[in-house]
């Protein structure tokens, strides 16, 4: 099949437009980006890992690398649906430019982004996040020095179900009828059945948890994983600080509220030799002494940062609410919007 050749040449409708390109200010921030990081590296790892494209018969596929700057662009703009992005994409000259496409070269079908989605897997995106980073770092940014890790919950895609109704769902599920729609085909949409409840402040919550580490200093997204909503915050900060590792450099202190308090993460960072930035908390019969009270202010003034990208990818991503049925997509999307973040974040600290 092999990829389609995207066009090189200027057409002359290009041409005609480079006057209003030049005050685009969506280029001028896509060029920004693009100084900042070496896409050819990007596009070695999904050479490797994308399994489509391959053989030379067939229609020419899509090059991975476009498909991918498709999804950065629907998350930097908040573009809800696929059939919208593809919209957004033939209307507009600043995703052009940045996809490489001509003016005249149509935007992939709303179905391919669905399809190269569940082509995708975790460990591929890990990896090109993780050589992002290492590319920042490698311009002199001290990225893992310090690190903050929290957790926030995330609605499910569906509506809620009880949990007698869920255990029945489930159930169902895992049989072959219920792997079968009504006309006994296969299943191609379902309810999310991955969510599961968990109480916060007194209100019940049916969704899952999103775990995330950030860099203390220039606020970048080292690490986030998805997990039903009743899995405890604490037992994935060893996870987070493993996943936050992308340079030489070792990380030299972890940051974490009173969540994650308990001998198994001190144990843990003393072990390996980090630094205890977790707030403490009184326990049955103990109070907190005047020294661990401003010790928990000063953590306070550091970790907030990890719930500022919680704060701003909820206003401009919509991240409170997942956007698919099935946990490994909702996975593949929050890390897509750390690359997204990081990415804008790089352009404000990175030296072109």
């Amino acid at each position: 099949m092999g990829f389609k050749k995207m066009k090189t040449n200027l057409t002359f409708t290009d041409l005609s437009l480079f006057a209003s390109i030049e005050k685009n200010r969506a280029i001028k921030r896509m060029e920004q980006i693009n100084a900042i990081v070496n896409w050819s590296r990007i596009d070695d790892l999904l050479m490797k890992n994308y399994p489509v494209g391959k053989s030379a018969e067939g229609n020419g596929a899509y090059p991975p690398l476009i498909l991918m700057k498709c999804l950065l662009l629907q998350q930097w703009f908040k573009i809800d649906s696929d059939p919208e992005l593809e919209t957004q994409i033939n209307d507009r000259i600043s995703f052009k430019k940045f996809l490489g496409l001509s003016l005249d070269d149509p935007a992939p079908d709303h179905s391919t982004f669905s399809r190269f989605r569940g082509r995708f897997s975790k460990d591929t995106m890990r990896m090109i996040n993780h050589e992002l980073l290492s590319q920042f770092a490698s311009r002199g940014l001290t990225i893992n020095e310090g690190i903050a890790i929290d957790a926030r919950l995330v609605q499910s895609a569906s509506h809620p179900i009880s949990k007698e109704k869920l255990k029945e769902e489930k159930q169902k599920r895992e049989t072959s009828e219920g792997k079968l729609n009504k006309k006994g085909q296969p299943l191609k949409f379902s309810r999310d059945l991955e969510s599961d409840w968990t109480v916060k402040n007194d209100k019940p919550h049916y969704g899952l948890k999103e775990h995330a580490s950030v860099d203390t200093h220039y606020g970048f997204v080292l690490a986030t994983e998805l997990t039903p909503a009743s899995h405890h915050d604490s037992p994935y900060l060893p996870l987070c600080v493993a996943s936050s590792c992308h340079t030489k450099e070792p990380v030299k202190k972890v940051y974490a509220d009173k969540g994650y308090f308990g001998k198994p993460n001190r144990d843990f960072l003393a072990m390996n030799k980090f630094e205890d930035g977790i707030m403490r908390k009184a326990t049955k019969g103990t109070e907190l002494t005047e020294y661990e009270i401003a010790r928990n202010k000063s953590i306070s003034k550091v970790r907030y940062i990890v719930e500022q990208y919680f704060g701003i990818s909820h206003l401009h991503n919509n991240a409170f609410r997942a956007r698919f049925p099935r946990l490994i997509k909702n996975a593949i999307d929050a890390l897509f919007r750390q690359m997204a973040f990081n990415l804008l974040r790089g352009i404000r600290v990175v030296p072109a």
